[in-house]
């Protein structure tokens, strides 16, 4: 019995670490955060860099999150996964894992700790980095489109834009294809000039009585509590709310006496 137990468990637990995998083949492109959470400045001591450089050796196409990204990653970052390294050092050790995260915040993979006694911060940083990449070799990437990754976008502009192989042959079809057409390139031209706008995105984290809002660094950018009205939520901490406008999210919150508006695109 209990080996039949032990069995299942590895069974599903391998079921659902090539699951993760596959996953990632998903995606076209990874970000590395211009700077780690546990560092005070952009790329210190080279964190991102090194941390760059090791997971293009992976078959990664890898941006820095301050370089100049692809145009359709621009319009949708959920088209790439976010690696980060977690620093858990002590006084005597570095020690660093890295972490892929999709655009939700939903870790895919995780390395094992690596560890470094050297005393030389950015010395004891890259090895601890090094070391921690290393024990990721059960992780090979091969990218593989998935429509799950796809813009809603692209969706939409993929079904109105299918041929239509059959030609009219009689005035009645005519009148319903006259019908039809205005509101399908209508919803084109909403999808459009919402991606024109460049909105930076945020993406939704359930918590008691709200969300936390996290843009791709991952960080959080407000938190915000539910209302009685639909669409509208209080910004924690904030002299402000934040409710939806059309096809996209307008918070408006005081910072130093001074209004500030600014609208967002924000995936629940």
């Amino acid at each position: 019995m209990i080996k039949k137990v032990v069995f299942s468990f590895l069974f599903f637990t391998t079921l659902s670490i090539f699951g993760q995998k596959e996953k990632i083949n998903s995606y076209k492109y990874l970000i590395v955060p211009d700077k780690f959470e546990f560092l005070k400045s952009t790329d210190q001591y080279q964190t991102s860099s090194l941390t760059k450089f090791l997971l293009k050796k992976k078959g990664f196409n890898v941006f820095l999150s301050n370089e100049n990204l692809p145009q359709e990653l621009i319009k949708n970052r959920c088209l790439a996964l976010i690696a980060t390294v977690i620093d858990n050092s002590n006084m005597f050790t570095f020690k660093s894992k890295i972490e892929i995260k999709d655009c939700n915040g939903n870790i895919l993979y995780a390395s094992k700790i690596g560890k470094s006694k050297e005393k030389n911060y950015k010395k004891g940083h890259h090895e601890s980095i090094r070391r921690a990449f290393d024990t990721m070799g059960d992780l090979e990437y091969n990218y593989k489109p998935n429509k799950v990754v796809v813009s809603n976008a692209e969706i939409v502009k993929n079904e109105i834009t299918k041929p239509i192989k059959k030609v009219i042959p009689d005035v009645k079809e005519i009148t319903l294809i006259k019908e039809n057409v205005p509101v399908k390139k209508n919803i084109i031209s909403k999808e459009v000039s919402e991606l024109n706008t460049n909105l930076e995105t945020l993406y939704a984290q359930a918590k008691e009585n709200g969300y936390q809002l996290v843009n791709t660094t991952p960080s959080i950018v407000f938190q915000i509590l539910k209302t009685k009205v639909k669409h509208v939520f209080i910004i924690k901490d904030k002299n402000g709310i934040l409710y939806k406008d059309a096809n996209s999210w307008t918070a408006e919150y005081y910072k130093n006496n001074t209004l500030v508006v600014k609208k967002y695109n924000i995936k629940f």
